[in-house]
């Protein structure tokens, strides 16, 4: 879904979200691409029309899957957006991906003009808030087949589309306990 079709859905008329889904710029981006790095001072917010993107970060020398974003997400370094910091977390494009980017302090422009704007960027960080309060549960109180099982019920193509190592530290496991997991062991 384009952006334009995002907003519509999001109860904006048509000439409205026309006018807003203009100022987006859309890009392609190949698999392996670095879309954001760790420690980045991005100020844009991301829609993805198609493709899977993964947020990560690295401890020591580990690489580890914070979040996929697939299509219809909505990606945005809140530290930096917000709080003007570094954000740990990189960007990578685990498949062909089209993005649609617009810098945070021209979408803050649209918000007088559409108040529904506003409301719906309050929505969307009510429900990242939602997703990772749902995800540090998920983490801390759920043995490692209750995290496979909530993985799969959110993003249920997920094994067709993302590496195993990559699922595996999203789940905070090895890739032996994942094999494990999906052999019914």
């Amino acid at each position: 879904m384009d952006i334009t079709s995002f907003l519509e859905l999001q109860k904006f008329t048509p000439e409205d979200a026309a006018h807003i889904g203009r100022a987006f710029i859309k890009e392609t981006f190949p698999k392996g691409h670095q879309l954001l790095g760790m420690d980045n001072l991005s100020k844009k917010v991301y829609f993805v029309e198609s493709g899977l993107l993964r947020s990560y970060y690295l401890k020591e020398t580990k690489d580890i899957t914070h979040l996929f974003f697939a299509e219809n997400a909505v990606y945005m370094p809140i530290e930096s957006i917000f709080y003007n910091k570094p954000s740990p977390y990189g960007l990578e494009v685990l498949e062909k991906c089209t993005v649609y980017s617009l810098r945070y302090p021209e979408i803050e422009k649209y918000f007088d003009k559409y108040p529904s704007l506003e409301k719906m960027g309050r929505t969307l960080l009510v429900d990242a808030l939602h997703s990772v309060s749902e995800r540090l549960y998920i983490m801390q109180f759920q043995s490692a087949k209750d995290r496979y099982q909530s993985m799969l019920h959110n993003y249920p193509n997920i094994l067709l589309r993302a590496p195993l190592g990559h699922i595996a530290s999203y789940l905070g496991i090895t890739q032996q306990t994942l094999s494990a997991i999906r052999a019914g062991k």
